[in-house]
């Protein structure tokens, strides 16, 4: 896959958000939400819906003026920017699409307003997977292809961030795919992306860092790998005696341990020889273990139900 170089002097630029709050009458959709994207990440930016994402990202970009705070790249407000194109990429919708425009034509024209060389319109078709639809309406296409088209519209400046509200909207699976590949590229070269999904288990195995919002406020930012750690992975256990088991556990050092409803153990920590070691020894028998990983997802809906708080 070939992907842009973004440009080296914006290499390093921080995306951040300071205080940022907005009122629709008397709504707060946001609500001194502050965060920050490191430099090279790619952050899933993550809510239910209704929770300010949207809004969130307008204001980042300088699109909605907010009640009250800041967002900043590499410090500087984003309409402060000279040639914002040529920093910044954005996605936000496929309604920028005129309807009777090639899409040739249709990048050819914001080309032309961002000052890029004429040429970049067929080599971002291409980078995409457009080529063969260049001389196409706008109109004819699905909306997994506009969804392309507005990335290439994104790219042309080749900026050093981008910002994807739900750019997987439309896709199909092996689209989904590479988009997945197309932003690692992007950020193994330097670029840093901030993208918001409801698809979960595609940020997932995307992201390594998270942005987590409920009700316009922060529940959790910070990398995946330490959501991760905050969450064993626990082994459900079905035995003769839970109680037995569980006092062989805890004199073990294992006390992470929980009584499900259906009367299995839930064990954090401990992998399924030391507990089949430990039954044994308590003259436990085990009728089944299965290992329970907490992914993503499970995680999300506890943290934007409240129980985070």
């Amino acid at each position: 896959m070939t992907v842009p170089v973004p440009r080296p002097g914006t290499f390093g630029v921080v995306l951040q958000a300071h205080g940022l709050s907005k009122d629709f009458g008397t709504v707060r959709a946001v609500d001194d939400l502050s965060f920050a994207v490191p430099p090279g990440a790619i952050a899933g930016f993550l809510g239910p819906n209704g929770a300010g994402k949207t809004t969130t990202l307008r204001m980042m970009l300088g699109l909605i003026r907010p009640t009250a705070g800041t967002a900043t790249l590499g410090g500087v407000p984003f309409e402060s920017i000279p040639q914002p194109a040529r920093v910044v990429g954005a996605v936000l919708d496929t309604l920028c699409l005129h309807p009777n425009r090639t899409a040739l034509g249709h990048l050819q024209v914001f080309g032309a307003a961002i000052g890029v060389p004429a040429e970049a319109a067929q080599r971002n078709l291409a980078l995409v997977g457009l080529s063969a639809v260049a001389r196409n309406k706008v109109r004819t296409f699905s909306l997994g292809m506009r969804q392309r088209l507005a990335l290439a519209t994104a790219l042309l400046g080749d900026p050093s961030v981008l910002v994807l509200d739900e750019p997987a909207n439309g896709l199909d699976p092996s689209g989904i795919a590479w988009l997945r590949d197309f932003l690692r590229e992007f950020a193994r070269r330097g670029g840093t992306v901030l993208t918001s999904s409801h698809i979960l288990r595609e940020i997932e195995h995307t992201a390594d860092h998270l942005v987590i919002i409920g009700r316009g406020a922060l529940v959790y930012q910070g990398s995946m790998d330490a959501l991760r750690a905050q969450y064993r992975s626990r082994v459900l256990v079905a035995s003769s005696s839970p109680v037995a088991l569980a006092t062989a556990l805890a004199a073990q050092g294992f006390t992470d341990v929980q009584v499900q409803p259906d009367g299995r153990l839930a064990v954090a920590g401990a992998a399924e020889r030391d507990i089949a070691a430990l039954a044994a020894s308590a003259n436990v028998e085990v009728f089944g273990m299965v290992g329970e990983a907490v992914d993503l997802e499970q995680v999300f809906l506890w943290m934007t139900s409240g129980g985070w708080r």
